[in-house]
């Protein structure tokens, strides 16, 4: 089988320049081996191929219809090729460049990581820390092939998909202001309270500040705006403030007692942590497909 395979690729090449000579070039081959080997075939098949004419050769009605099954067939062994040339590289070499943030790398992707190394050791991660803004950016630029980022996302350019799951917004206290969490709070006195947030360029404060404002034009006005997710929760427990967190990556300090959960009379809505990517071209590598694969089953 492997020997009539050789056959019937030469047999395609000839099909296709309609010459033993222009399909000898393109094989690499005498035009004597070539014109051999297709007469071998039919011999084989019991079968005449070709029709020899003063311009060439031209298939015959029942060369036409092994020529289409021989053209599928072709076509379906090189997307195979390619595959496994895909898999072989995707296991020995590449790199994914990932635009993140601190806290969602440290808090979501962390596991992500461990995970895709793990089955694909011979690609190199190189983690592009910024801003939401910044990450969208990277993307754009061609710097970083694929964002994790807090949602919403409003970008004509990128392809955007939350994660399973979702992410709670809340406020949190220290011991100094525990007396707060024993019954729900409105807005209007929650706004009268020291308060910690991030800075005003981090996706998370632009979604409490537009709820806040949807909900009664109220403006956030902290007593300390803070670059790091982690400060936050330091500070609130320390006392310095009412601080808004996310409720998934703040579990261990409410387990502990660190901090308490500052229940509001309205709930702010869910939102989602999504990855992020340029639209249609270029397309991803089978590296980042196979990590956004990663990160969404």
């Amino acid at each position: 089988m492997i020997g009539k395979l050789d056959l019937y690729r030469i047999f395609h090449v000839v099909s296709r320049n309609k010459s033993f000579s222009k399909a000898a070039e393109e094989l690499y081959m005498t035009q004597s081996a070539v014109s051999q080997s297709i007469s071998k075939l039919e011999k084989e098949l019991d079968i005449k191929l070709f029709n020899r004419t003063s311009k060439g050769v031209v298939l015959t009605s029942e060369g036409e219809l092994l020529h289409d099954h021989v053209d599928s067939a072709l076509s379906m062994i090189h997307v195979a090729e390619d595959k496994m040339l895909e898999f072989k590289t995707l296991k020995t070499g590449g790199e994914l460049r990932i635009g993140v943030g601190d806290t969602i790398s440290r808090y979501f992707l962390l596991p992500y990581l461990e995970d895709f190394h793990a089955r694909y050791p011979g690609i190199k991660l190189n983690i592009i820390n910024g801003t939401t803004t910044e990450i969208c950016s990277f993307i754009k630029s061609g710097k970083a092939d694929v964002g994790i980022c807090n949602l919403p996302i409003q970008d004509e350019q990128l392809q955007v998909m939350p994660c399973k799951g979702g992410i709670q917004d809340i406020f949190v206290c220290g011991e100094k202001y525990k007396k707060i969490t024993e019954k729900p709070i409105s807005l209007e006195f929650l706004m009268r309270l020291p308060l910690i947030f991030l800075e005003k360029k981090s996706n998370s404060r632009m979604y409490i500040e537009h709820f806040f404002e949807k909900r009664g034009g109220y403006q956030v006005s902290p007593v300390f705006e803070l670059g790091s997710y982690d400060l936050v929760l330091e500070f609130t427990k320390i006392n310095l403030g009412i601080s808004c967190v996310i409720k998934e990556f703040s579990n261990d300090y409410l387990e502990r007692g660190d901090l308490y959960e500052v229940m509001l009379e309205e709930q702010i809505p869910k939102r989602s942590i999504g990855i992020c990517y340029l639209k249609n071209v270029p397309p991803l590598s089978r590296a980042a497909r196979k990590f956004v694969e990663s990160v969404n089953r």
